[in-house]
This record gives C-alpha cells, structure tokens and sequence, in this order.
C-alpha cells in the first residue's frame, strides 16, 4: 500500500472539495483543495492521476436507498440503512451530490469507500473542542486529532474546516485499510464507515 486519500467532497463549484493524501513510504501527508469556480470533479480525477491511491474515502452517499434497486426487504425511498444508523442525511435529499459521487466513484481507479467525518468528531470529542465553530477551534481539534490518532498529520497548517474534515475522511479511511474502523449499514445496500 502506497498511498490513501481522503475527501471532504463539496459543491461542484464552491471551491471547498479537499483532498488530504497520505504517502505510506514518505509518512506525509498533503492537503489539495479546488478553487472557487473549478469543477471540483474534474480536480479530484486530475488530482488522483498526480497521486495515485490504493484507497479512496469520499464523505459524500456512494449508493441510493435499496428499493431503488429491487434489494428484497427495503421499502424505505429516503433512507439506507446506514443513513438511520448514522442519523445521516438521505441520498435523496443530497440528490445532485450524491448522483456527482457515485459517478465519481466509479471513475476512480481505487477502492472506493464512503466515509462520515461527522462521526470521526463524535468519536474524539472534537465538539468539545468547537468543532466546526470559529477559525480558532481549527487548531484546537488538530491537536486533539494528533493527540488521538496515529496518523502524522502534525506539519499540516489547517486553513478551514473543510480541510479538517478531509483530515478526518482521511483518519478514517486509514482506520479502514487496518481494519480498525467502525461500519453502519448493510453490504448489499451500501455501508458507511467512521
């Protein structure tokens, strides 16, 4: 395994997709964010050719609810099971977002995984710290995530919170490539991890 990426997957136009990739052989870690008015999946593709990944975790719905594909036993139109367990936003209601990350996925030339960073927070208390309030909060939830986790992110200047989330997707996904991370949701539907 040479390199996982994480992504804080955003509007295609806003300018607040980011990549955070980590390269097991140098142990760095990089962050890449599209700019406002850049076609943020056309980035990320060009983003994965500069940076080849063995493992990709995208925070954005990668599968719709399994009525939609006949799955027997789900009646639900709105919801995955996952979106319940994780009291996660529906697919549907995320619509074009999630219609983006499913084609995206599916050009991507790495395994593909759909990860929550909301519940990586929850996880390390990073609420406490204001998570996802002011610009100052930032530093203080880094800290702990450098405190918390294995992952060498230390050298990194964070300049938004989209960046931490990216952190965190990317927390994950490595928790997921050594079979540490936790998982909501049924295979056959579509599962989250965190």
């Amino acid at each position: 395994m040479a390199r996982i990426i994480g992504i804080d997957y955003g509007s295609k136009l806003a300018g607040t997709t980011v990549l955070a990739i980590f390269d097991s052989d140098t142990k760095h870690t990089l962050l890449e964010q599209s700019s406002k008015k850049q076609d943020a999946d056309a980035f990320v593709l060009s983003t994965l050719r500069e940076h080849p990944a063995d493992l990709v975790g995208i925070d954005a719905p990668l599968s719709l609810p399994g009525i939609y594909r006949d799955l027997e036993g789900n009646n639900d139109f709105h919801y995955r099971a996952a979106d319940r367990q994780a009291k996660a936003m529906s697919p549907m209601f995320l619509g074009g977002l999630t219609a983006r990350a499913m084609k995206l996925a599916s050009e991507i030339e790495a395994t593909t995984i759909e990860v929550y960073p909301k519940l990586s927070a929850e996880r390390y208390l990073l609420q406490e710290l204001g998570y996802k309030g002011d610009q100052e909060a930032i530093a203080h939830c880094l800290m702990a995530l450098i405190q918390r986790t294995e992952l060498p992110v230390a050298e990194l200047s964070i300049e938004n919170w989209h960046q931490f989330d990216a952190l965190l997707a990317l927390e994950i996904t490595w928790r997921y490539h050594n079979n540490l991370a936790d998982q909501y949701g049924d295979a056959k539907e579509g599962m989250l991890y965190f």
